[in-house]
């Protein structure tokens, strides 16, 4: 393999994408633990909205954030697609719950464009850019930031309370 196709492997993001509500979503594949199928969720009391609960994940209590809830849309019972997909993050390891899991993708980095200017507000902070994909869009979002360090770190002792 020569110079230039290694250099050109070098620049392909790979991505786990997901849908929330119809919109196409992918994070770094290094940034995913695991996905799982959706599974029994218990409810934190006096937890913020977008929390959906905790899970014990082979005996690790892992709390479950409600990505529509997150993003300000309306939460829906879950279906055979919808699956929850763990990141172990600097704060500790938290869930996406989200409405399925699409794919692993691989694109050119220069098919990344920033987020564009009409996105303003706490989301803004959460996404690292737009990848064009023929006729798609891909929002890609940076899952150490979907929450900030504050809200991680009471939703993880909340989290360790309930156990």
């Amino acid at each position: 393999m020569g110079i230039a196709a290694s250099a050109q492997r070098e620049n392909l993001l790979q991505l786990v994408t997901f849908t929330v509500a119809e919109e196409e979503y992918g994070v770094d594949i290094l940034s995913v633990q695991e996905i799982i199928r959706h599974t029994g969720i218990t409810r934190i009391p006096g937890a913020p909205a977008f929390v959906e609960g905790i899970i014990n994940l082979r005996g690790k209590v892992i709390p479950i954030i409600d990505m529509r809830m997150r993003f300000g849309l309306s939460s829906r019972e879950p279906d055979t697609r919808t699956r929850i997909v763990v990141f172990a993050l600097s704060g500790g390891v938290i869930g996406f719950l989200v409405d399925a899991v699409s794919e692993v993708l691989r694109i050119p980095a220069d098919m990344v464009d920033q987020p564009p200017a009409v996105a303003t507000g706490a989301e803004v902070q959460y996404i690292k850019g737009v990848g064009r994909l023929d006729e798609r869009l891909l929002i890609l979002l940076d899952a150490g930031r979907v929450l900030s360090s504050e809200e991680l770190t009471a939703i993880t002792k909340q989290s360790q309370e309930v156990k």
